[in-house]
């Protein structure tokens, strides 16, 4: 079973997730509230994957992201972003994230980057 971690300051946003991850066969096994929460738990939840919100207070995603891939470099990070936030997506996935997802997402959008991601069909 897949272990992803959730990193999103809202917790609507968290529990939609957790919700849409968790009734497609996928372990939610952290949700931080932050960037710097994620970086923190990242080396010691060790997580197949990462879904992680741009916009956060105290580290935003962006930084989170090169700070995680500075100890992980194999690390699939996912971000999750509204599109008015586009070029920190792109500069994200040139930093090394793996995929985005648009909010707001559907299910099948969440459920799509993750099986992208991770290869599953």
């Amino acid at each position: 079973m897949t272990r992803i971690m959730i990193v999103d300051d809202t917790p609507l946003m968290r529990s939609m997730l957790t919700s849409i991850l968790s009734e497609h066969g996928f372990h939610v096994v952290h949700v931080a509230v932050n960037g710097q929460e994620a970086v923190d738990m990242y080396p010691i939840i060790k997580p197949d994957g990462v879904i992680m919100d741009v916009s956060m207070p105290e580290l935003d995603g962006v930084e989170a992201l090169k700070l995680i891939l500075e100890k992980d470099p194999a690390a699939k990070i996912i971000m999750c972003s509204t599109f008015a936030q586009q070029s920190f997506i792109l500069r994200a996935l040139e930093i090394g994230a793996k995929d985005f997802i648009a909010k707001p997402f559907t299910p099948f959008q969440v459920v799509d980057a993750v099986k992208r991601v991770f290869n599953k069909n």
